[in-house]
């Protein structure tokens, strides 16, 4: 049984930083701020729920196996952690791509500009 849980937690962390890395490549590689930050909010996300993942199969595991309080703590946490990634992590980036736009930044390829008409109302 430990050997299938350490497997999943290893294979879990694995995609984590995969998705993670493939976030800061996103960064480094693409023309503008918004294509850079939606490779980065997607890639972050997407990553950090596979490492959260296999922090609270970690702390389940052995909160079960040793039955030390700390454990299921360090789970909660990790769980709260999880949720508040989810929900800030989207809101902040529409929230810096709105402002870029406002200030004037358009992006690389832009022909025809929605929002635009959507500030003037």
């Amino acid at each position: 049984m430990i050997i299938i849980l350490t497997i999943i937690i290893f294979v879990f962390l694995l995609i984590g930083i995969f998705f993670n890395g493939l976030g800061s490549v996103g960064l480094l590689k693409f023309p503008d701020v918004y294509t850079r930050m939606h490779a980065t909010t997607k890639c972050t996300t997407f990553g950090s729920i596979f490492t959260s993942m296999s922090v609270i199969i970690f702390a389940f595991y052995f909160w079960k196996a040793s039955g030390d309080s700390k454990f299921l703590v360090m789970a909660l946490h990790t769980t709260v952690a999880l949720i508040c990634l989810l929900i800030t992590n989207p809101t902040g980036a529409h929230a810096i791509a709105r402002a870029a736009h406002r200030s004037g930044v358009m992006p690389k390829p832009a022909v025809i500009d929605e929002l635009e008409e959507a500030d003037l109302k």
